[in-house]
């Protein structure tokens, strides 16, 4: 059984401000490394989120080795890390608020019925 924990509203402000931050390094090293030098549409972006969950995908059906460049990590990790990295620079390049998004909707998922009242 999974051990309860308790989130008060320091820790959530704490979250967002930090979780934006690292999002903010993100795009900059991605700014710093060209992947901004051009323009890209969104569909692109979307599209290399979803290449690292194709190579995480992937990754699962070699038997999940470690990583080739991170060692101490499985490749699925790493392919996970790349896409959540991939996401945060896009939402900064859109001036989003990632870490308030994902506070905001974890709340609302607290309110659903369990499977969203679905049965699969």
């Amino acid at each position: 059984m999974k051990k309860a924990i308790s989130i008060g509203e320091t820790d959530i402000e704490w979250f967002i401000e930090l979780f934006n931050l690292f999002a903010q390094d993100m795009n900059n090293l991605a700014h710093e490394k060209g992947w901004w030098d051009s323009e890209r549409s969104d569909g692109e972006a979307i599209a290399l989120m979803h290449s690292e969950l194709s190579e995480c995908l992937e990754a699962f059906r070699e038997g999940n080795p470690s990583d080739h460049n991170i060692m101490h990590r499985t490749s699925a990790e790493i392919e996970l890390a790349d896409c959540i990295i991939r996401i945060m620079d896009f939402a900064v390049q859109k001036g989003f608020n990632l870490g308030g998004a994902i506070i905001d909707k974890h709340q609302f998922n607290k309110t659903r019925p369990k499977k969203h009242n679905k049965l699969f």
